[in-house]
């Protein structure tokens, strides 16, 4: 028997988009609907609630001259229909709320990020969640209407860092969004099951910030940081952010957050009323500004997760951090940055790096269903699908507009 979910079929009956985007071809013939009926698992709706054509899937694209639009993409309307492009182990996600992160407005921008460069049309996004509207034969774990969470790694299972359980190190990664790999800024997307995470009655807007939650839990695990430990964060952007909230429930103290923008600093004290806040003034030095956070903290701190990947910020940080403490840098920057050598010599002063995250997730969804992580209040702009490029240039302009995390949302989207 054929399945058709609330929110396929009002994909399926949405009315074609403008004029700025191609047309859907009208469905194939009534022959092969006749053929796609006695397709049970993989096509997902009758022939009679099927429209002669539905709305199109479209993408947010970026290219190498730093143009950004929307426009068609893949899979198409029809593939999503008969669930004919499904690969094994695949599932269709209609994606309802996805965030813009900082390296998608580098890709746009910048057009790289150090050896990951944006060579060709590009599609953007990997912080995404949504409803699965088709179901490849294959997949057992998971059924059309499931609510999932997308994490965007797509790895080989077979070099050392895989079978290790360390697939953020994945020698032939695909990392969705990461260049040449599209991304899931779409109206639909295929990808493998097993890395949709059911996220229940959890609401998608959550669910798109569990991978940058991801980002910050991968630090604070590997940076080892424990009840009664004194912190320091630097950046208060999304990812510095939601590790102040990781690290106030993990019971750290003292926690001093520190920007260059005094607004992020009152949301910071807003989410988090025991943090202490440290603004940078840009004519400080390295030296001095770590003087006034360990001054602040009331001594020297013993862990530094840096978030922004400023070269100022991280030699700020390992000023700031005592005899045997760590700075750890979450945040990406430029290929190459000078530190203070000596510092971390005489000091001994470790100094950490992080690559995206691995087996975060599960944990992440805990956090966020039981309450213990509230990340609602980072939501500052919400935006259709259709009007992406005005959502990417709110989120550049943060300092004008004081955006924070920037979501596009798709049809149908139920926080």
């Amino acid at each position: 028997m054929t399945r058709v979910t609330p929110a396929l079929r009002s994909i399926l009956r949405q009315p074609s988009t403008t004029s700025q985007w191609r047309k859907t071809p009208t469905l194939c013939s009534s022959s092969a609907w006749v053929k796609a009926a006695y397709q049970p698992v993989r096509c997902l709706a009758t022939p009679a609630a099927m429209p002669s054509a539905g709305k199109e899937n479209i993408g947010v694209y970026c290219n190498p001259s730093h143009d950004l639009w929307v426009k068609e993409s893949g899979p198409s309307v029809d593939e999503v229909k008969s669930g004919q492009a499904l690969k094994e182990g695949e599932v269709t996600i209609a994606i309802k709320s996805t965030g813009i992160c900082g390296s998608d407005i580098h890709f746009w921008r910048h057009g790289r990020i150090g050896p990951m460069i944006v060579e060709h049309d590009h599609i953007l996004g990997h912080e995404s969640a949504g409803e699965v509207i088709a179901v490849h034969p294959s997949v057992k774990t998971l059924k059309i209407g499931d609510r999932v969470a997308v994490e965007p790694s797509q790895i080989c299972n077979k070099c050392e860092p895989c079978l290790t359980g360390q697939y953020n190190g994945c020698l032939e990664m695909r990392f969705m969004s990461t260049p040449p790999v599209d991304g899931l800024l779409r109206r639909y997307v295929n990808h493998s099951a097993v890395w949709c995470h059911k996220i229940g009655d959890m609401s998608y807007e959550d669910g798109a910030m569990l991978e940058p939650l991801s980002v910050s839990l991968a630090g604070m695990a590997r940076a080892k940081i424990a009840l009664g430990d004194p912190v320091l964060i630097c950046g208060a952007g999304p990812i510095g952010l939601m590790t102040l909230l990781g690290c106030a429930a993990a019971g750290a103290e003292p926690i001093v957050i520190t920007d260059i923008d005094q607004g992020r600093l009152d949301v910071a004290k807003e989410i988090c009323p025991r943090v202490r806040t440290y603004k940078v003034e840009p004519r400080v030095g390295m030296e001095d500004a770590g003087a006034a956070i360990s001054k602040l903290a009331g001594g020297n701190l013993k862990t530094a997760l840096e978030c922004s990947g400023v070269e100022s910020s991280i030699a700020a940080a390992i000023y700031s951090v005592k005899f045997g403490g760590k700075v750890f840098v979450i945040g990406v920057g430029k290929p190459d940055i000078n530190i203070p050598f000596m510092r971390l010599s005489t000091q001994e002063i470790d100094l950490q790096f992080q690559y995206r995250y691995a087996n975060t997730w599960p944990r992440a969804i805990r956090l966020v269903q039981s309450g213990v992580i509230d990340m609602k209040r980072l939501v500052t702009h919400r935006f259709s699908l259709e009007d992406a490029v005005s959502a990417f240039e709110t989120s550049a302009a943060s300092a004008k507009t004081g955006a924070i995390k920037v979501l596009i949302q798709g049809e149908g989207m139920g926080i």
